[in-house]
């Protein structure tokens, strides 16, 4: 016989986001859309830091850098470790280092 036709997608799987998920999505490109943050991710993505080599890397502010991390943590992107006095960041989410490292892999190539 004949080749069956090819299904169409079927639009009832089509599933709208949760608020939740639409809260946690537009907050993580929120932290994605602030050029410090970006940075910080960035240096996070190959090992840990603490505040202080952070800044100096960065050339920011501690106070900057003690800001922008508390607002990465609240939204679990950054986890830190504490060594005496010195806590040490580094990224916590792989899926959105992958989307960051992507799009500034897709920035280099434009």
């Amino acid at each position: 016989m004949g080749e069956e036709p090819k299904k169409e997608k079927d639009a009832s799987k089509y599933e709208e986001l949760d608020k939740e998920t639409l809260f946690i999505v537009a907050q993580t490109f929120k932290a994605l859309s602030e050029p410090t943050r970006i940075r910080i991710l960035h240096l996070l993505s190959d090992q840990e830091h603490s505040v202080n080599e952070i800044a100096e890397k960065l050339s920011l502010l501690q106070t900057t850098v003690s800001h922008q991390l508390r607002f990465l943590k609240n939204l679990r992107l950054v986890k830190y470790r504490r060594a005496g006095t010195t806590l040490y960041y580094s990224h916590d989410d792989e899926h959105v280092m992958n989307v960051l490292e992507q799009t500034i892999d897709h920035a280099r190539h434009h």
